[in-house]
């Protein structure tokens, strides 16, 4: 195998090191206590799809953009208004638990190990507050988290990837980009090295897709970096 020469990290955060589902199924339970479990799915897939179709629109200059408080918000007032309830205060609850998003079990010790080998940067979709809430709920840590709102526009935008590269100093190709998200590794791959990390509720690469590296976890990420001979800084 090639080694891997690599300076440093760019992680994305939604899906990769936090259970956005999970997060938001919690807001969702909690203004309709009484909501089975498909019904709470029902209205999972409402707000996911709305964020979904609209962060498109702005990729292809259909709408101006939107900060991901906005899109959340916009999210959670369809979900109220599917569920009868036009309490702005509830609305607005409900639209934080997108900041709510627990991290996956092996988020924080693998971060810590990676952080002890390789500077470490987060680039998200999501707002640069919104980003700055998710990682003190989730406890992540990072030399740096940077927020596609910088540069008004959405993964997988190469503008947003370019953002990583410009701040990190560094060639892209020294760059690893980590995603549990096949999208996102191929806007990546217009210059930078990638490695999918599988979670349950990620997008699994495709036959036909080529990643660097595909790992089960951080902590298999980690160790496939030590085989690979990854260099760090």
């Amino acid at each position: 195998m090639t080694p891997l020469e690599i300076d440093a990290l760019v992680i994305d955060v939604l899906g990769t090191l936090v259970d956005e589902p999970a997060g938001i199924r919690a807001g969702i339970r909690a203004l309709a206590p009484s909501a089975d479990e498909a019904g709470v799915e029902e209205l999972l897939t409402l707000w996911q799809r709305h964020v979904e179709r609209e962060q498109r629109r702005v990729l292809d200059g259909a709408r101006p953009y939107l900060t991901s408080d906005v899109l959340d918000l916009e999210a959670a007032r369809l979900v109220a208004d599917a569920l009868g309830v036009h309490d702005p205060a509830a609305v607005a609850e409900l639209a934080r638990s997108g900041r709510r998003l627990p991290p996956w079990p092996d988020t924080v010790p693998g971060l810590d190990r990676l952080a002890q080998r390789f500077p470490l940067i987060g680039l998200s979709n999501a707002g640069r507050s919104a980003l700055l809430q998710l990682n003190a709920h989730a406890g992540l840590r990072w030399h740096q988290a940077l927020s596609a709102e910088d540069v008004r526009t959405c993964k997988p935008d190469p503008a947003v990837y370019q953002l990583a590269v410009t701040v990190s100093g560094r060639p892209p190709d020294r760059l690893l980009m980590v995603a549990a998200h096949a999208w996102d590794l191929r806007g990546a791959q217009a210059g930078l090295r990638t490695a999918y990390v599988a979670r349950p509720v990620g997008d699994p690469p495709t036959s036909s897709d080529r990643f660097d590296l595909h790992a089960d976890g951080l902590a298999d990420l980690a160790d496939r970096l030590d085989r690979a001979g990854g260099t760090g800084s």
